[in-house]
């Protein structure tokens, strides 16, 4: 790799229209204006189109082909694109498999290939129901959700594809939370801190699946950007140093309070800054295929400590945030 790739490199963002990518499109050219930016989806939930300066180009990351053509000359792949959470898997299991299986396959072989750096990001899915605290991603994979499962045959698929040919960093995220600007429109998602927010200004109460207790460890979308940015960098000195392989790091924050605690934030800081009531219910849990865990500590020395990163944002700051926001819009 010469000086003026890692001084002026490309990096390619799948899933760039979507929640998280959009962000790290955004971040990546605020920090980086001198690296070329290569952004792709598909655009199957995300529908950001410009960030920027950047255009997000329509590509299936299942045709092989064209995400090739795509992807010529990237020097680090963000590899966003995926079908997330557990519900929409469930639902789509073929779609699942192919996106996050056969898809990341692609993005994998690519990097193969070339010897382009890859940065994945699985979920904490692929861990089943913990038993061993704080949690790490070098503890054992036992999911029990079509989620978890696509996400660890990614991971496998792109540590087996990585060894002797690419580095690439796997990223271990904990839940997400929080809303983020391009160019002026607001992006969000339908995860349970942003539901419960939302649901604050309907005439419905929080609802709390059963027993209630279930921790769950929470990070800002700002934050889990930023993880991309600072793998980014690392990727291209590995580059330079001719490093291969996969090193894993944890993405998280220190707060793992109880679905029932973050509903009761939500509830009292609504009527703190918006001064409505809004009730809290607990109702039978639907799903079986989800850990009760009343701990989820993580830990994230190794990320702080290789990457340069830690959390910026608590949840009560961006609850607050987020209920000031919706209450000067009514």
């Amino acid at each position: 790799m010469t000086d003026a790739t890692t001084q002026n490199p490309t990096v390619a963002v799948t899933g760039a229209a979507g929640y998280i990518g959009s962000r790290v499109v955004k971040l990546l050219a605020e920090d980086h204006p001198s690296w070329s930016i290569v952004a792709l989806d598909n655009f199957y939930l995300g529908d950001v189109r410009q960030v920027g300066d950047v255009t997000v180009e329509h590509v299936d990351i299942r045709d092989r082909s064209r995400l090739e053509d795509a992807l010529t000359g990237a020097d680090v792949v963000l590899h966003l694109a995926a079908v997330s959470g557990v519900d929409d898997c469930d639902e789509n299991r073929d779609l699942a498999f192919e996106a996050n299986v056969t898809g990341t396959n692609n993005v994998a072989w690519f990097c193969r290939k070339t010897g382009a750096a890859l940065v994945f990001p699985f979920s904490m899915a692929v861990l089943g129901d913990p038993t061993e605290f704080p949690i790490t991603a070098d503890q054992p994979r036992d999911p029990f959700n079509w989620y978890g499962r696509t996400k660890l045959l990614g991971e496998r698929s792109v540590e087996t594809m990585a060894d002797g040919a690419f580095p690439a960093h796997l990223l271990m995220k904990s839940n997400l939370y929080g809303e983020h600007e391009i160019d002026g429109r607001t992006v969000s998602k339908g995860t349970v801190i942003n539901f419960f927010v939302n649901r604050a200004f309907g005439d419905e109460p929080l609802t709390v699946y059963e027993p209630g207790t279930q921790s769950r460890n929470y990070v800002h979308v700002d934050d889990v950007a930023r993880v991309y940015l600072r793998s980014a960098e690392r990727l291209l000195a590995d580059l330079e140093d001719g490093v291969t392989g996969v090193e894993r790091y944890e993405v998280a924050s220190d707060e793992d309070p109880s679905v029932h605690e973050v509903a009761t934030l939500v509830q009292r800081i609504a009527r703190e800054e918006a001064d409505r009531d809004v009730d809290v219910e607990l109702v039978e849990n639907p799903r079986g295929n989800e850990t009760l865990v009343e701990d989820f500590t993580v830990d994230t020395t190794r990320t702080r400590e290789e990457l340069g990163w830690e959390p910026t944002h608590s949840v009560e700051e961006s609850v607050r945030k987020l209920l000031r926001a919706k209450a000067e819009e009514e």
